[in-house]
């Protein structure tokens, strides 16, 4: 079993970090065919890319926030996931 986060945000990777989150590796993109049965994936990933990932059993965990309006398109700090909020929402996808 694998834990993947998918991002390309320091801010993001310093979050997890002072949040004690475990993972086996930080990566910038996903290929949903590598994810095994049991195999977390946690970032904020297109929802197609969420079916494929609960499709070959693996568990995908949402990193969300509430982002303000002025704070959309800028790169955040690990302080301002704190202030917006951050957490970790796990999603059970499926392609109808």
């Amino acid at each position: 079993m694998t834990t993947y986060f998918v991002t390309r945000h320091p801010g993001a990777v310093e979050w997890a970090a002072r949040q004690g989150l475990a993972v086996d590796a930080v990566i910038a993109h996903l290929d949903p065919d590598e994810i095994q049965s049991g195999d977390v994936v946690i970032g904020t990933l297109p929802i197609h890319l969420v079916a494929q990932v609960c499709a070959r059993g693996g568990r995908y965990y949402n990193l969300s926030l509430d982002v303000s309006l002025d704070a959309r398109g800028r790169e955040l700090s690990a302080d301002d996931l704190i202030r917006y909020g951050a957490r970790l929402e796990e999603y059970h996808v499926a392609r109808v």
